[in-house]
């Protein structure tokens, strides 16, 4: 079995994303902004094993997350935990293809859904407990940031 200490430390590597979420300011902003080397290495892969790999990574990060507020965390989805919007951005940009305007329009989009949480995504927040919880709201923000930006590339505004 796993050393506990080796359990935490890794828990708190991944449930911060690598440190991001320990930003003094903007930690979601910080870790969203850290997702970006995963989106274009799967990118890279092609569609099938983005969406493989995006799918995968969800369920990895609930499991994290899970494990996080049971171990290290003292309250649900803490600050500093940002591996769930790592998982909502992949899915953000699961659907569209990868440029950089597409990238900098996904993150706008995914970071003011996430921050404001509109409805329905502020029920999820509120309702759902747990691991799922933590990760849930902000794949919603990822659904709904994604179904936007699909919107507006078929209007031809990013040309």
């Amino acid at each position: 079995m796993m050393n506990s200490s080796i359990w935490r430390l890794a828990l708190r590597i991944l449930g911060t994303w690598f440190g991001c979420g320990r930003a003094p300011l903007a930690p979601g902003t910080v870790g969203t902004l850290g997702a970006l080397p995963l989106v274009w290495l799967l990118a890279q892969w092609g569609h099938e094993a983005y969406l493989a790999s995006t799918l995968v990574f969800v369920i990895f990060s609930i499991f994290v997350a899970h494990f996080y507020e049971q171990l290290i965390a003292t309250r649900h989805d803490p600050p500093e935990f940002v591996i769930d919007e790592v998982a909502g951005f992949l899915v953000t940009m699961a659907w569209v293809p990868l440029t950089l305007t597409n990238l900098c329009v996904g993150f706008v989009l995914f970071r003011i859904l996430d921050a404001l949480k509109p409805f329905p995504i502020s029920v999820v927040d509120r309702k759902v407990p747990g691991g799922l919880g933590a990760i849930s709201d902000d794949l919603l923000a990822g659904v709904v940031s994604s179904l936007i930006l699909q919107w507006i590339l078929r209007q031809g505004v990013l040309g």
